[in-house]
């Protein structure tokens, strides 16, 4: 049974980060806009560059973060199934054609020749110890007719598309599957960080136009490159805000955590915006003397390892084959977009366009939660409006099967199609049962 908020569907997303773990729980409204209706989030304790290091330690930060959102609401609402994001420096991603031959060929071509297509993609050999996360299609090739965004309703025999492929580390998927089931969840999908991402913050006119979104996370910096409307490069990139954090730690000699407030609270990503004479007082250790910070010490720190950062990003825009095609330029969401100057460094470095990611693309307007529009929060935001765009694809699924089956087969046996044994519509409703959490 699907939950309910006001009689609207309900969708849990789950943001498992080297820094946070947040539990994101969703809505639509009348107007199709996303409404987090609670959100709950702990300290990642067993979680680095994005690959679960303790499975303990994650399993209780999924718990605290999960009870939270649920104490935030008013009713009582048992949590089931959620969308889970991944990332860490395992993902891979490669280019791939595929090709399916339809045997009935006076049909028009529908959504079944296009799963059975991708579902050829699933099978291609993967190196020892990895699997397919995603598989994306790029664009269809009808009988030779290139360049087709949408082969539905169609006539043709051979059907192809350009796919781009995004695999992962089996062990670090099944870990986080592990923790995910231990807490007492189950992982109804997983989805790549930044794609989820980019459905919070980015525009379909900035996907079509050519757009580059970086998340820069505490553990990765993940990166995604769309144009016309598709998917074309994804990245990731295996340090983030941590390491900056590392970095001042050791080049002011403080404490970890007074390196951490330090960075959010006075830390720029340009040196030249900091005037010389700022200085931050830092309490010394036990009675020792206080401890004296330039502020533009701080931001050169800073910059230094942000400059490496966009080199990076920079590199692999330059390697996609698309930079002289993105005019949207460059969005940067995630934690490290909270840092003062970045979008200015980013366009000194890439002499691309930049603006700052927030995750209100698709948000109403009665969220209540607080602070919830801050980059830090697209990814959990993200995952919420995946769930619902998954949902809508097992909708059209399901109805096009009832249909299908109501108008040309045949009930044999105990109630099942001829010729299928039950084995399609099984696995079908076997898919979309418990999609969503379970109101009590």
């Amino acid at each position: 049974m699907t939950p309910e908020s006001n009689g609207r569907a309900v969708v849990v997303g789950l943001d498992i980060g080297t820094t946070k773990i947040a539990c994101f729980i969703g809505t639509k409204n009348e107007h199709g806009k996303i409404e987090i209706i609670s959100m709950g989030k702990s300290e990642s304790l067993g979680v680095q560059r994005g690959v679960v290091s303790n499975i303990n330690s994650t399993v209780e930060s999924i718990k605290r973060a999960v009870d939270e959102a649920k104490s935030r609401l008013e009713g009582n609402l048992t949590i089931t199934n959620v969308i889970v994001g991944i990332a860490g420096q395992h993902i891979k991603s490669l280019q791939h054609r595929g090709i399916y031959m339809r045997k009935q060929t006076e049909n028009e071509i529908s959504q079944k020749d296009i799963n059975a297509l991708i579902d050829d993609m699933q099978r291609i050999a993967m190196q020892p110890g990895e699997e397919i996360i995603h598989v994306m299609p790029q664009e269809y090739i009808v009988d030779n007719e290139q360049g087709i965004k949408d082969p539905i309703g169609m006539s043709g025999v051979r059907l192809e598309a350009n796919f781009h492929i995004i695999t992962g580390q089996i062990n670090a998927a099944m870990n986080i599957s592990k923790c995910v089931q231990r807490a007492g969840l189950e992982v109804k999908e997983m989805v790549l960080e930044p794609l989820a991402s980019a459905e919070a913050v980015l525009s379909e006119e900035e996907k079509d136009a050519g757009v580059v979104l970086v998340d820069i996370g505490g553990g990765t910096t993940d990166l995604a490159i769309f144009h016309e409307g598709i998917i074309r490069h994804t990245h990731v990139i295996p340090f983030g805000g941590n390491v900056i954090t590392d970095d001042i730690k050791e080049g002011c000699a403080i404490m970890k955590n007074q390196a951490e407030k330090l960075k959010m609270k006075f830390g720029s990503a340009k040196a030249s915006e900091s005037q010389d004479s700022e200085v931050v007082c830092i309490p010394g250790l036990r009675g020792r003397e206080a401890k004296e910070i330039s502020v533009r010490n701080l931001a050169s720190i800073i910059q230094a390892r942000m400059e490496e950062i966009i080199e990076h990003v920079h590199f692999e825009i330059r390697n996609s084959g698309y930079e002289k095609k993105l005019i949207a330029g460059i969005v940067v969401t995630g934690g490290g977009a909270q840092l003062k100057h970045i979008a200015q460094l980013f366009e000194f470095i890439t002499g691309m366009d930049t603006r700052i990611g927030f995750p209100t693309e698709h948000l109403g307007s009665n969220n209540s939660i607080e602070n919830l529009t801050s980059p830090i929060y697209s990814t959990g935001i993200g995952l919420v409006i995946k769930g619902f765009e998954s949902k809508k694809r097992n909708e059209v699924l399901t109805d096009d099967v009832k249909v299908k089956a109501t108008k040309n087969t045949k009930v044999k046996g105990h109630g099942e199609p001829d010729g299928e044994k039950g084995t399609f519509f099984k696995t079908l409703f076997a898919g979309t049962k418990n999609f969503f959490a379970e109101e009590d």
